[in-house]
């Protein structure tokens, strides 16, 4: 089947579901799930998670299926989207995996038990790094990349405007990026 049919099948069934149509609602989940689940997992890095978070997205397809024009973009993105947003609200929401200021160990929890040599290597001079970055920089780098922080929620944490977060980050970035090229 062709890319543009298959958009055009996808239009078709989002526009059942807006008319209340289950049995198109169910043919959209089977069409589009393994992609949606693979983009949210990406994001959660947890099957659970993302199966519960695949869930609340279909929830919301299932209501604002209404609101999609085909006129406005291909149905895939817009599918996409809704369950990229999702995930990020999800991961934002997830207070409990959230590192404060005074919490110890939260590198170790990045790394993967089965990392090999080379991997362990590589975690460590990010570790000795990351240590030469200045204090507001790396909770900022750390809670951005590595928990999913907006700029936004940063600067609320820090009590700083979204600007001078984005220096931070910048900054940081660059102080790692120097510090990881140094032989």
């Amino acid at each position: 089947m062709g890319s543009a049919q298959r958009e055009a099948d996808l239009a078709r069934l989002i526009e059942g579901v807006a008319r209340g149509e289950r049995a198109a609602l169910q043919a959209l989940y089977d069409a589009t799930a393994p992609k949606l689940l693979g983009i949210i997992l990406r994001i959660l890095k947890d099957r659970a998670a993302a199966e519960d978070t695949l869930q609340e997205v279909f929830v919301r397809i299932w209501q604002r299926s209404g609101s999609y024009d085909p006129l406005a973009g291909a149905p895939l993105p817009w599918l996409i989207a809704i369950a990229r947003h999702r995930a990020i609200d999800r991961l934002r929401q997830d207070r409990s995996a959230r590192l404060t200021q005074a919490e110890d160990g939260w590198f170790e929890r990045l790394a993967d038990t089965s990392d090999g040599e080379a991997d362990l290597a590589r975690r460590d001079a990010l570790a000795q790094c990351l240590d030469q970055v200045a204090m507001p920089q790396r909770d900022c780098l750390v809670l951005a990349y590595c928990e999913g922080w907006s700029r936004e929620e940063l600067a609320t944490r820090f009590d700083r405007p979204v600007n001078t977060i984005k220096t931070w980050l910048r900054r940081g970035l660059l102080s790692l990026r120097t510090c990881l090229e140094t032989p």
